[in-house]
């Protein structure tokens, strides 16, 4: 194995499941062993440390690499360090097959965590290194779930000239991707004895009718708003709850909705047009938010200096855009210009099989490793 290969094995072993996922005390919760093992390695090739707590004993890690002189500018490494759980137990153990290196997170993100700090690692160690340019990087918490890391390390104050956002892009230069937004729909209707049906108004027949209006015509409506990085816009309805027993007519019928929405859209517009088009169709629910953070878009401009640097040396012409949502759009609002890249396929992200072959691991470690060592 390499370095990279060895390293990344390493991080797979060492459980970071999401808490928020977990039972209570599980033995597979948090990011702290993860981010002990990195600053163990980090301390060791003489980097600086720092650990930014943001919720009880979970905490984005910071491990800066200074130029001799004060910098000039400021580049950020930013993977998350957190993992959905295991699909069973032998994803904790990593596996190398076929050129694949296989378990949690081997994608999604650690795969990112393994070639952006070892080529931290590689500047500490070689005289070809940056000396006008600080480069952070920066283990950030709980993305899989309400980005509290990058959303604290955006309010702390911390300046930067580009985040580089790590998620398996296939080591593409992502500057746009879409937000997120789960929209809560209560039908309202009238409790009655299953025997006596047209004595209530059933909320389920209720909801049955909105669900069909917003996955036929209001999704069709969307795919006619694009954006030239993103396509469209989407819906998904997700899940749907409510009713007691078979024998009395639901009163209450709740749904929650996945709402993928472009640049130029806010929330306060989707949720209005989602009104109208109930009014207009004869239907009445009330809507609330299915979760409390803001996952706004992400929208970046390529011709920004350092972006036009990275996309040089990583062999790219054209920015791209990516359908889901992740910290590059908190640190963005935070005032960071920010984009996306790393190694992996996102299609391998969560699933029960998940792996990164041992090439595109080499590949996103090599060209971000040539962009680093090409800045002042």
């Amino acid at each position: 194995m390499t370095a990279t290969e060895k390293l990344l094995c390493e991080a797979i072993a060492i459980p970071s499941v999401n808490p928020e996922f977990l039972p209570p005390k599980d033995p597979r919760a948090g990011e702290a062993r993860l981010a002990d093992f990195l600053t163990e390695r980090a301390e060791r090739s003489g980097l600086s440390v720092e650990k930014q707590e943001v919720l009880p004993g979970r905490w984005n890690l910071l491990i800066r690499l200074t130029p001799p002189t004060p910098p000039r500018q400021r580049v950020i490494l930013a993977p998350h360090l957190d993992t959905v759980p295991d699909a069973d137990s032998r994803q904790l153990h990593p596996a190398l097959r076929q050129g694949r290196i296989y378990g949690r997170g081997a994608c999604d993100t650690k795969g990112c965590v393994a070639a952006m700090f070892k080529a931290v690692l590689d500047l500490a160690g070689s005289r070809q290194r940056p000396q006008q340019t600080e480069i952070i990087f920066a283990g950030l918490i709980d993305e899989e779930s309400l980005q509290a890391g990058s959303r604290a390390m955006a309010q702390s104050g911390l300046t930067a000239d580009l985040a580089i956002v790590g998620e398996p892009t296939l080591c593409r230069v992502v500057t746009a991707h879409k937000g997120n937004l789960w929209i809560k729909l209560v039908a309202e209707g009238k409790s009655a004895h299953g025997a006596r049906p047209e004595l209530g108004t059933n909320a389920i027949h209720l909801m049955a009718r909105i669900v069909s209006l917003i996955e036929t015509k209001y999704a069709r409506q969307l795919t006619r708003r694009t954006h030239p990085l993103l396509g469209c816009a989407t819906i998904n309805v997700g899940t749907i709850t409510g009713g007691r027993q078979p024998n009395i007519v639901p009163d209450a019928y709740t749904m929650v909705m996945d709402r993928r929405y472009l640049p130029g859209e806010s929330e306060a517009g989707i949720r209005a047009e989602i009104l109208a088009l109930l009014e207009k169709n004869g239907l009445a629910a009330s809507l609330d938010k299915g979760k409390s953070s803001v996952c706004l878009p992400l929208e970046t401009d390529p011709q920004l200096p350092l972006v036009r640097r990275l996309m040089k040396a990583v062999g790219q012409r054209k920015a791209c855009g990516v359908d889901y949502f992740c910290d590059a759009s908190v640190l963005a609002q935070g005032g960071i210009p920010s984009v996306v890249f790393g190694p992996g396929n996102i299609d391998q992200a969560h699933t029960a099989d998940e792996w990164i072959s041992r090439e595109e691991l080499a590949r996103g470690h090599q060209r971000l490793l040539h962009f680093l060592r090409s800045l002042p």
